[in-house]
């Protein structure tokens, strides 16, 4: 990987660091009940694994900056219509069958599922302005 990648790799995982922390706020604050649930036994937020939920959105900024770099000449069009396609592309490939996966293998309510999805959808979303920006 070039350092033009992990660099924006590394700044679209601290974007979406700080995305997730404001994601999580906000569903405290809009949608408590839907926040309620992050307290059954199904999420173990007392292990030691937990960090693993804070490096994640490095590992994925890393994944999609490499990702970017190798495709972003498939994506034509103007600034924002290439970062959306890049985020719905993501959403799609990765976000959706992983949901899915979920919904159906793990006792977690639908709704919970939704917002992940949408979650999902806006992070892709942001990390493909970001990349873009960075490296275009």
């Amino acid at each position: 990987m070039s350092r033009k990648v992990i660099s924006s790799g590394l700044v679209a995982g601290i974007a979406l660091l700080l995305l997730s922390v404001i994601g999580l706020y906000a569903t405290v604050w809009l949608f408590p009940g839907l926040a309620v649930q992050y307290f059954d036994p199904t999420f173990d937020s007392q292990s030691q694994r937990a960090i693993l939920y804070f490096l994640h959105p490095f590992v994925a900024g890393l994944a999609l900056a490499w990702f970017w770099d190798r495709c972003k000449n498939f994506f034509p069009g103007s600034f924002l219509r290439r970062a959306l396609e890049f985020g719905l592309l993501y959403w799609l490939v990765a976000v959706f069958p992983m949901m899915w996966l979920i919904y159906s293998a793990i006792d977690v309510s639908l709704a919970l599922v939704g917002s992940w999805l949408v979650f999902g959808l806006l992070q892709g979303m942001a990390a493909g302005l970001l990349l873009q920006k960075m490296n275009a």
